[in-house]
């Protein structure tokens, strides 16, 4: 029986973003979860943990920032790559510095995005 694909999980409160990614992330053979909010994405943690997260910086209530430090502290076990449309090297430092895989700006390359995405996926996981 062949081995099921992926799953990743895209997190950003525009809704386009999240369709074009998730249609671009289909297409490379993944299984995608999509969320129009960090407290979204958290509580389906409880049910299933995705094999990689694309995570908006910039959202309402709960920033990207602010899920990344949840996950961390939840001791959720999921590699993140970070997407942004306001880079700033302050934000860039504080994602990296907490364990990113990547740090992307939007409007995000395809070719770039895959690569990020199957690069988090070979990295061996922490324990928690």
């Amino acid at each position: 029986m062949p081995k099921p694909p992926p799953v990743v999980a895209i997190v950003d409160d525009e809704e386009s973003v999240r369709r074009a990614l998730e249609r671009l992330l289909r297409s490379a053979g993944f299984a995608v979860q999509t969320f129009p909010t960090g407290a979204e994405f958290l509580r389906s943690l409880r049910e299933h943990c995705p094999a990689c997260v694309v995570l908006d910086l910039h959202m309402p209530d709960l920033s990207g920032l602010d899920v990344q430090i949840l996950i961390a502290r939840e001791r959720f076990n999921v590699p993140i790559v970070v997407i942004t449309g306001h880079d700033t090297p302050e934000a860039r430092a504080r994602v990296l510095e907490r364990g990113a895989k990547a740090y992307l700006r939007k409007p995000v390359d395809d070719a770039t995005l895959l690569d990020a995405i199957e690069t988090a996926l070979r990295e061996p996981r922490q324990a928690t």
